[in-house]
């Protein structure tokens, strides 16, 4: 086996230390915000998938939603250091490639343009050290003071890769360590490491042309908008590279005298038309390439590791869906058979129907004198014997079950994975196998999900992700109503609504990517080693899901128990129940009572879907499949909608509104019609 070794200088031995990776920087040499502001704080900087977020909870203490996929870390996120009280981390989301051009690459460009920063912490991943290099060739260029940790290095020692950390740190002149921050591998000598942070030594050198253009760009930039700690060269590149982050912060900065930075680039653009910004990336590439190659050392390796193969599995063109397939009858067996049905049935009828309810009931009977208020608590729509019934007996624990194997999958590596499978299919709809993050996110939860169509390159992708989003992707709430109904129905049953559900996404997809104008644009995306989940990052981003669902979930539910109360009392809910019966009896085919779950569906869309499951005793296998297949096409809830709202706007929000509720109720008829016509 080969390893990557990093050996810190202590603190006593540093003054006499040779030169080399570890020398202490002198104070004179500090920026200034490094001496008059002990404060100011340390970034996090790197590659998605590189691991930041752990090392960063590693560092800090704070819980950040830990998940090995794209897109996670779309906001800055700021906590207090564990080894030192005075620092602050930011753990900046992920960059592929830098000047900047997706959401993620301009929010850690602001970060780097707007943070006082004490100093740069890059989180490389061993096992690609060009890649790792590439950034790091830019980031030399901006002058400020950093530290390279080469994170995952027992993955790379698996695979016979050995980096010589001492001689990368002498060629970069910065301190360079190994960390395996999922195990708290090199931590210590991380945070030793920390304080001794210095600027790095280029590793640039462009051709004479580009040398000029630079050089005269730095130095009007340096005369008219000079940066408090970023170098003139490095800003004088990315603004050169179009960086439209640095392209806005100089001009805010130059003011009037933007304009001669405008004439610069435009010289040095017709010196090299249409190649200056390939020309600058083609460079570090190079760069990071020679340098990666003198400091790498690979041994044979036998045969893959038992996790390179399963990560090649189930992305393999053959064995791939199977490998889906079996995924998601996992899922099944454990949420809808589980959890729906085990869980729900000690918690519904065993501890709630059983004892709670009847005792709670008599407690209100005996000691209420008011029979309204009576009613309004455990009366049919209770806010105990309905409410908190439905959202603690029957979603609690199949949400609970939904969490833990979403978190394990996240944890695993596999979600990405998902994005190169479905990146061909993708492609019938306009979009590109990234857009799969979002709608897994939206098995989650849709509002949120809704906000992280940021990730995605153009505003044509955004929509029509959006559009699909509010119509065919159930939250995780509400999917787990649908397993654990549909799960007691038969397994047919349940394949048959996600067929449905596939089958609509596609349909949907294709005619809106057929009516909204613009390209799709081609999937690059990150794969991070497939690995054996962690325990303790499941649980935790499982608890903290909770913690979601019982303060925002529950007063809604509450909330609806209450509006389904009132509009019982003064006669509206009968009136739309017999309202609605010719739509909701004669066409879906379901009994006059399910247009009161249509009701609540308009609150929450697990809500209308708990208010079907509580109706299971009463509908055939076929009313069961309907109303479930009509219920989660229908309208998004309100929180989505609002969403909806601040991303697209408010006449496109409506617009999906207007196109979806009718089509929920069109597709659930046909279904009512096909599936009587088959099984009868």
């Amino acid at each position: 086996s080969l390893l990557l070794i990093a050996v810190p200088v202590p603190a006593t031995a540093a003054k006499s230390a040779s030169p080399g990776c570890y020398r202490p920087l002198p104070a004179a040499s500090l920026p200034e915000s490094m001496t008059q502001n002990p404060a100011s704080a340390i970034l996090l900087v790197g590659h998605p998938n590189v691991g930041k977020s752990v090392l960063f909870h590693r560092l800090t203490g704070a819980y950040v939603n830990v998940s090995n996929y794209p897109g996670t870390t779309v906001e800055v996120t700021r906590a207090s250091a564990r080894f030192d009280s005075s620092a602050s981390l930011l753990d900046t989301p992920g960059v592929l490639a830098l000047p900047s051009r997706s959401d993620d690459e301009r929010a850690t460009m602001r970060a780097l343009l707007g943070e006082e920063a004490r100093c740069w912490l890059q989180v490389g991943d061993a096992k690609n050290l060009r890649r790792t290099l590439t950034l790091t060739a830019l980031l030399a260029e901006l002058g400020v003071p950093m530290v390279l940790t080469l994170n995952m290095h027992d993955e790379a020692a698996a695979r016979g890769v050995t980096v010589d950390l001492a001689a990368l740190g002498e060629e970069l002149g910065i301190p360079v360590l190994a960390t395996v921050a999922t195990g708290g591998e090199g931590i210590e000598a991380l945070t030793q490491a920390l304080p001794q942070a210095r600027r790095p030594d280029p590793l640039l050198h462009y051709d004479a042309a580009s040398e000029a253009s630079i050089g005269e760009m730095a130095a009007a930039i340096a005369e008219l908008a000079p940066h408090p700690q970023l170098a003139a060269r490095g800003l004088a590149i990315l603004y050169l590279g179009n960086d439209g982050q640095v392209e806005d912060w100089l001009h805010e900065r130059a003011g009037e005298n933007y304009g001669q930075l405008v004439e610069i680039r435009k010289t040095a653009q017709a010196r090299l038309p249409g190649k200056l910004p390939a020309e600058l990336a083609r460079e570090r590439t190079q760069a990071a390439d020679a340098l990666a190659a003198s400091v790498i050392r690979r041994s044979a390796q036998s045969s893959p590791l038992l996790s390179q193969r399963i990560g090649q599995y189930v992305v393999h063109p053959l064995w791939g869906i199977p490998c889906l397939l079996a995924v998601l009858f996992a899922v099944y067996q454990f949420v809808g058979v589980f959890g729906a049905t085990t869980l729900v049935g000690l918690l519904e009828e065993d501890l709630f129907e059983g004892i709670l309810n009847p005792a709670f009931t008599q407690f209100v009977e005996t000691t209420v004198d008011l029979p309204w208020l009576a009613e309004l608590l455990v009366g049919q729509y209770g806010l105990w014997t309905m409410g908190m019934t439905y959202a603690l007996a029957l979603i609690l624990p199949i949400v609970t079950t939904f969490f833990i194997a979403f978190g394990i999958l996240e944890d695993s590596g596999y979600l990405p994975r998902l994005t190169v499978i479905a990146n061909r299919l993708f492609a019938a709809i306009g979009l590109n196998g990234r857009a799969v993050l979002p709608m897994v996110l939206g098995l989650g939860c849709v509002t949120m999900a809704t906000l992280t169509t940021r990730i995605l390159h153009s505003q044509r992708e955004r929509l029509i992700t959006t559009f699909l989003l509010a119509l065919a992707i159930p939250c995780s709430a509400q999917l787990g109503v649908v397993l654990g109904m549909l799960g007691g129905v038969s397994f047919q049953a349940l394949l048959v609504w996600a067929l449905a559900m596939v089958g609509v996404l596609l349909l949907a997809g294709f005619l809106a990517a057929r009516l909204i104008p613009g390209r799709r644009i081609p999937l690059v995306t990150e794969l991070p080693p497939m690995r054996l989940p962690i325990l303790g990052n499941v649980l935790k981003k499982t608890g903290g899901r909770l913690k979601w669902y019982l303060i925002e979930v529950i007063p809604l539910f509450l909330l609806g128990t209450l509006i389904m109360y009132s509009l019982d009392k003064f006669g509206i809910l009968p009136a739309i129940i017999r309202f609605g019966e010719p739509l909701v009896s004669g066409w879906l085919g379901l009994p006059p009572a399910a247009s009161a779950a249509f009701v609540m569906g308009f609150l929450r869309r697990d809500f209308g879907a708990t208010g079907l499951f509580a109706m299971a005793g009463s509908l055939d296998p076929i009313q069961a499949v309907v109303g479930m297949i009509t219920i989660t096409l229908f309208i998004p809830c309100f929180a989505s909608l609002m969403m909806m709202v601040k991303e697209q706007g408010l006449k496109t929000a409506l617009g999906m509104v207007a196109t979806i509720v009718p089509f929920a109720f069109f597709i659930g008829g046909l279904f009512n019609l096909a599936l009587r016509a088959l099984w009868s």
